[in-house]
């Protein structure tokens, strides 16, 4: 093998990894982010680029794109909005969201919510490292976390599992959030619920497998209806293709008024007509 072939490979995945940052983020210098995700581990330190890393990668700058609407609109109203990144893992879409969104507008700041301490401090350290002054972290559960201030004008949730994303949305009521974006993961709790359920239409879930796919679609309906019921306006949609995630689902939510009269009573009928009683609905009022 030839001694130029590493140097050669190198220079090829960073620039497929430059593509991948232009092929969903059009008109960005995608450069600057290239040291951001060696460091993120997205890219190797020697520039390589993995298939899982790529589809990671077209995720996570895909939501970040679609996100960048609501957060420009969120600039506009305020001098420095608030992002709650919740259960953020190794906080892919939250460096990404400062580097390509927050770090270039010079206002506004990051707020990450992640359980486990290890993750945290490795992220401030990275966040330091990069110069991100507005971008910080906290350890602790989302369901009892409160940020200084008790205010978040934005809250993302990307794949917190079951009731996590329930969670997600109780914090960003807690924090009166304008704006909310939900990618959901596994969900059990309405699946296990309808194990029980003796209602006029239970043969929609007599089968295991229907029982699972037809609970994690009534938990996100119930969701939606219940963001509606807080006045949200919602819109459901595909957060990307079914080749880079089986877990594709975005719920984007934005607050218009206090409430919604018409969707608490929708809410109300179709909890009595499936049967089943969620944890989430403990942040309705009078529920």
């Amino acid at each position: 093998m030839s001694r130029n072939a590493p140097l050669s490979r190198e220079r090829s995945d960073i620039a497929t990894a430059r593509k991948v940052l232009a092929e969903v983020w059009p008109g960005q210098a995608p450069e600057k982010s290239v040291e951001l995700l060696k460091a993120l581990h997205i890219l190797t330190r020697e520039g390589g680029l993995n298939s899982d890393s790529r589809r990671k990668l077209k995720q996570v700058l895909h939501l970040v794109q679609l996100l960048r609407p609501a957060i420009d609109g969120l600039l506009a109203d305020k001098p420095e909005p608030v992002i709650a990144d919740l259960g953020t893992g190794k906080s892919y879409l939250g460096f990404l969201l400062y580097d390509l969104v927050i770090g270039p507008a010079g206002r506004g700041s990051i707020a990450g919510v992640e359980v486990r301490r290890e993750l945290v401090e490795k992220a401030q350290k990275l966040a330091a490292e990069c110069g991100f002054s507005r971008m910080s972290f906290v350890a602790g559960e989302i369901a009892g976390t409160v940020l200084p201030g008790g205010h978040a004008d934005m809250v993302t949730a990307l794949h917190a599992c079951d009731t996590a994303t329930d969670d997600a949305i109780r914090f960003a009521l807690r924090h009166e959030a304008k704006v909310i974006a939900l990618i959901p993961c596994c969900q059990a709790e309405v699946a296990t619920l309808l194990g029980h359920s003796k209602s006029a239409i239970d043969q929609l879930w007599r089968h295991p497998m229907h029982k699972r796919e037809f609970g994690a679609h009534v938990t996100n309906v119930l969701r939606g209806l219940v963001l509606e019921a807080h006045g949200y306006k919602v819109r459901v949609t595909e957060f990307t293709g079914l080749e880079h995630s089986l877990k594709n689902e975005l719920i984007l939510a934005t607050r218009h008024q206090q409430s919604n009269p018409v969707a608490r009573r929708q809410l109300d009928k179709l909890i009595e007509q499936i049967g089943v009683r969620p944890g989430l609905l403990d942040a309705v009022p009078g529920f």
